[in-house]
């Protein structure tokens, strides 16, 4: 990136709403050596709603295929069945997986470059 910001070496914080919370107001999902988290969020008598499309995503490139795989494994094993993607490039190469709200991750097996 030009100019004097490098994002590059930025922590990225992704939140949303959710309504499938357990009474809680916050959680915080990642991991100490990943340069990202997720927080997803909850006001008490606030309806988050579903998402606005099966397109809104949250992308993960996973280029090593034994780490994809475990990912995708634990998923599974936890009880999440991947999903159709409305986008069928994501299925070539990935796994999406739809929350109880209607979000979807995808765990792309590939560089986000490729």
């Amino acid at each position: 990136m030009d100019g004097p910001t490098d994002l590059g070496q930025a922590h990225l914080r992704v939140a949303r709403p959710t309504d499938d919370h357990d009474g809680f107001e916050g959680v915080m999902l990642g991991s100490k050596r990943a340069t990202y988290h997720l927080e997803f969020t909850r006001k008490a008598g606030h309806k988050a709603d579903r998402a606005p499309t099966e397109d809104n995503l949250l992308v993960f490139y996973m280029p090593d295929e034994a780490a994809w795989q475990a990912a995708v494994g634990w998923l599974e094993r936890a009880g999440h069945k991947p999903v159709k993607a409305f986008n069928p490039y994501w299925d070539k190469k990935g796994k999406t997986f739809e929350d109880p709200d209607g979000y979807r991750i995808v765990l792309q097996n590939t560089n986000w470059f490729a």
